[in-house]
């Protein structure tokens, strides 16, 4: 019986993986792409809808001006040129999520194309192409109830909202990606991850990954070692988190090389990926372009931006990512493993915000690499999805800085606000964390470390004051470690006369 999948490294000593990634992103314009419906996230079921985004009869779509604003800022950002003239298209495939039975986009006129943009991983530069940046609408969202997984096989009837349906959504399309087979999983989740943090920069999109407004087809190929014939692709559907674009590329490879070495064909189909169980499942044979009968949107006029427009959203670009990245190191102070481990970590930006209400970098980056990391790599999930932000990391470290807190007792406030049991100060209350600051009750616990240690006390006395460490170290003891070493120490000193 063949195996399901090979052992990654195996898989790469017989094949070389080849990408390509589409990363779909949902503009934060105020209303639809074509029509004026509101866009706000998490509405009642069916209550942004209007004819023309539902597709009557007799209604007629008009551009958002803003939404082809963003797409050029965002061409732009990605070194792309910008169209003089292109056109929308009627993409043409029913499913129940398309209230017009097709999907307006662009096809053979992108607003933006042929760009690029680089990548670091592991301190090597990477260069992604950018095969087209085009502007279409998002669907509708389809729940099928009654089955065991979500999904329509099995359910025993489907819902869809169609507050989606018609919001601005531009699509990054890469051209064909090939690096060295241990780095492409890798590759594929900074390439997501520099993506969302130009977004942010550019304000054209929330990128909010679990809300849907960023997501990632990943379409996979292997092809044997040393041959330039490329494999049959597969597109894994709507990855939302940077960790798992990683780890489906990753399973595709293994899935991928043991259909290949079993004799097998690699179907080219799209796939379903599983966040629970970490692997992908077949949805559908991919179609062709031709399979989509493309033609002109007959109701819309072509988008034509002047150059002189082109050129002033050019002058409004924020710095870019790369640029920004050495001049915060330089200002931070951090060294190039440290900052690779911030940019691997994906924590630059919490890092960014937290530095940016006070707190130093190096104890910003003390929190998000050390209990925060730590807690996103245990439960699998991204730093952003956590549900602590920098304003709580931020009022943590003020208790630290006003002597509230140690940094022993700061990994407990965090503990409870990762288990969301309220705010910092909520959390010092009910646990009994806040240090003790009343004298007497130190001298007290100093008091009886020295008649618990007279040997300890006997040595400090002889002239060997770093034995005093002992004391110190019996005192936090004494007091849970809800003390302040520091004052402690100097309060000892004065005790011992030393």
């Amino acid at each position: 019986m063949t195996a399901d999948v090979l052992e990654i490294n195996d898989a790469l000593t017989q094949y070389d993986p080849v990408m390509g990634l589409e990363v779909h992103v949902e503009l934060n314009t105020k209303s639809k792409m074509f029509c004026g419906c509101p866009t706000e996230f998490g509405a009642p079921p069916n209550t942004q809808t209007c004819p023309v985004c539902l597709g009557l009869p007799g209604a007629l779509p008009v551009v958002n001006a803003r939404g082809v604003e963003s797409a050029i800022k965002i061409g732009l950002a990605l070194n792309c040129e910008i169209a003089e003239w292109c056109r929308f298209a009627r993409k043409n495939y029913f499913y129940p999520d398309m209230p017009k039975n097709f999907q307006t986009s662009q096809y053979d006129e992108p607003i933006a194309f042929n760009g690029w943009t680089e990548v670091v991983v592991d301190g090597e530069t990477y260069r992604i192409e950018i095969e087209r940046a085009h502007m279409e609408e998002d669907t509708g969202k389809s729940t099928h109830i009654g089955g065991a997984t979500g999904r329509i096989h099995g359910a025993s009837h489907s819902l869809v909202d169609y507050n989606r349906a018609g919001i601005p959504l531009i699509e990054i399309v890469t051209k064909t990606i090939e690096v060295p087979g241990e780095k492409a999983a890798a590759v594929a989740r900074a390439y997501v991850s520099m993506l969302r943090d130009l977004l942010l920069a550019l304000d054209v999109s929330d990128v909010r990954m679990d809300q849907g407004s960023l997501r990632c087809d990943a379409n996979v190929s292997l092809k044997p070692r040393g041959s330039s014939v490329l494999g049959t692709r597969t597109e894994t559907k709507n990855v939302n988190s940077f960790r798992s674009v990683e780890r489906a590329v990753t399973y595709e490879i293994t899935r991928q090389a043991a259909v290949l070495s079993s004799g097998g064909k690699v179907v080219q189909e799209t796939r379903h990926w599983h966040e629970d169980t970490g692997i992908t499942t077949s949805g559908r044979e991919k179609s062709d372009a031709e399979d989509y009968r493309y033609f002109p949107e007959p109701d819309l006029v072509p988008v034509a931006p002047s150059r002189e427009w082109v050129e002033e959203i050019r002058a409004t670009l924020p710095e870019a990512p790369s640029l920004r990245r050495v001049r915060l190191q330089e200002e931070w102070g951090f060294t190039d493993l440290e900052m690779r481990d911030v940019i691997n970590g994906n924590a630059l930006e919490p890092i960014v915000a937290t530095i940016e209400l006070g707190v130093t970098p190096a104890a910003a980056k003390k929190w998000w690499l050390g209990e925060l990391a730590r807690s996103a790599n245990e439960s699998g999930q991204d730093l952003d999805a956590l549900g602590v932000g920098p304003v709580q990391v931020a009022e943590v470290q003020k208790l630290v800085d006003e002597g509230t807190l140690n940094d022993k007792l700061a990994r407990q406030v965090f503990e409870g606000l990762l288990a969301g049991e309220g705010t910092p100060a909520e959390i010092i209350e009910k646990r009994g964390l806040a240090l003790v600051s009343d004298d007497s009750a130190l001298l007290e616990a100093i008091d009886r470390a020295i008649a618990a240690n007279p040997n300890v006390v006997e040595k400090v006395n002889s002239g060997k004051p770093a034995a005093a460490g002992a004391l110190i170290g019996a005192v936090m003891k004494d007091m849970r470690g809800q003390a302040d070493a520091a004052k402690v120490r100097q309060l000892l000193i004065e005790k011992l006369g030393i």
